[in-house]
C-alpha cells in the first residue's frame, strides 16, 4: 500500500479519508456477483425484500434494484436533461459555480487515492441551496421543474431501501426518512449529474474519470446509460487485495452502494465501498460517458451515532462538509 506523492495518512481526520488515501493503484480486475433484488409489492413484500437487502448489502455493499418504479422513460429524459446542461457554452455554465455541495464544478474534484482531478464535469442539485444555481426558462426550458421531479423520484426509492435497513438495525422504520425530510432547510441529499470527458489523445497518464472513493452519504443510487461503462467496485471486506469488479450498465436497474453515513450508523454492519470510473482503454469506446447520482445524506442537523461509540458523534453538516473539504479544496 502507498500513500499519494506529498502526502501522509495524518493529513485525514477521518478514518475514512485515510483509507480512501491508500487506494491509488491499479489493482486486478475479478468477477464477482452483482445481485439484483425485486421491489415490486414494496409493502407485501418488504421482509423478504429486507433480507435480500441485507444480504446483499453486508455481503457484497454493492447491489442493484429493479421494478423500482422510477420508468425507464423518466430516466432517459433525466440523462437528455443532462446532456442539454452540459452542452452549454463554459462561460453560461460558470455562472452557478459549486457552493456548498450545489451548483457546477469541472475538473476540480481531487480524491485523496489518487491526488489527480477526476476528468469529469458534475452538476449538483441540493434543494434549500440552490438560489441563483438554476439555468433560466430561457437557457434551458422546463430543466428545474424536471430535474426536482427526478429528484424526488429517487428520494423515494432510497427511502424504500433505507427503511429495510432500518428495520434490520432495530430503529424506526421510518428513522431514515425523518433523518433524510426534503421539507427541511437542512436538506442535503444531492442528485448529481456527471459528464465524464471523451477519451482524448492528450488525456493526462495515470488519471481516473473518478478515482478510487467510498461515498460520504446513507445510500447511493445511481444510473448509467447502456453501452457507456467503466465503473469498477470493490467490497469493503475485500480492500487489501485490490481485485476490482466492472459493472456494467443496463436498463432498468438502479446501482446501488452503502456510504460512509450508514457505515457509521451501524457500527461497520453495512460496508461502505470502494468504487472507481476507470478511463476507457484502447479498444473500448472512447466517446463521453454520462451518469446520474443520488445521494442520500442526512440532514444537516441529524446526530449520526455509531450504537456501540466506535465513532464519534458527528452532525451530518460537519461529516459532510470534513468529506467535501478533502475533495473540493474547502468548496463548501
Amino acid at each position: 500500500m502507498t500513500t499519494p506523492p506529498n502526502t501522509t495518512t495524518s493529513d485525514y481526520a477521518l478514518e475514512e479519508l485515510r483509507k480512501e488515501s491508500l487506494m491509488g493503484s491499479e489493482g486486478t480486475t475479478v468477477q464477482r456477483e452483482i445481485r439484483r433484488i425485486d421491489l415490486s409489492n414494496f409493502a407485501e413484500r418488504k421482509a423478504e425484500i429486507t433480507e435480500q437487502l441485507w444480504s446483499a448489502a453486508t455481503e457484497i455493499g454493492f447491489f442493484q434494484v429493479y421494478n423500482h418504479g422510477i420508468t425507464e422513460q423518466a430516466v432517459r429524459q433525466a440523462f437528455a436533461l443532462s446532456e442539454s446542461f452540459f452542452a452549454l457554452p463554459s462561460t453560461s455554465k460558470a455562472q452557478w459555480p459549486l457552493s456548498r455541495n450545489a451548483g457546477w464544478e469541472s475538473m476540480t474534484q481531487i480524491r485523496p487515492s489518487t491526488r489527480t482531478a477526476d476528468q469529469k464535469e458534475s452538476y449538483q442539485i441540493t434543494r434549500p441551496r440552490m438560489q441563483g444555481l438554476w439555468p433560466s426558462e430561457a437557457e434551458l426550458p422546463g430543466f428545474q421543474a424536471a430535474a426536482l421531479a427526478f429528484e424526488a423520484q429517487c428520494w423515494a426509492v432510497g427511502m424504500q431501501v433505507l427503511s429495510c435497513f432500518a428495520d434490520k438495525l432495530q430503529l424506526n422504520s421510518d428513522f431514515f426518512t425523518r433523518a433524510h425530510d426534503p421539507s427541511s432547510p437542512h436538506y442535503q441529499s444531492t442528485l448529481r449529474m456527471l459528464h465524464y470527458f471523451a477519451q482524448a489523445a492528450d488525456t493526462p497518464a495515470g488519471s481516473w474519470r473518478a478515482g478510487a472513493h467510498t461515498d460520504y452519504d446513507c445510500l447511493t443510487l445511481l444510473f448509467q446509460r447502456p453501452g457507456q461503462g467503466g465503473l469498477q467496485v470493490l467490497p469493503g471486506k475485500e480492500m487489501q487485495g485490490r481485485a476490482w469488479t466492472p459493472v456494467e450498465p443496463a436498463e432498468g436497474v438502479i446501482t446501488c452502494n452503502i456510504g460512509d453515513m450508514l457505515m457509521r450508523w451501524s457500527d461497520d454492519q453495512l460496508p461502505s465501498n470502494f468504487h472507481r470510473v476507470k478511463n476507457p482503454a484502447p479498444g473500448e469506446y472512447q466517446g463521453a460517458r454520462y451518469s446520474l447520482a443520488f445521494f442520500c445524506q442526512a440532514n444537516e442537523d441529524v446526530v449520526i451515532t455509531s450504537p456501540s461509540g466506535k465513532y464519534p458523534d458527528v452532525t451530518a453538516a460537519e461529516y459532510l462538509k470534513q468529506r467535501i473539504s478533502a475533495n473540493f479544496s474547502n468548496k463548501y
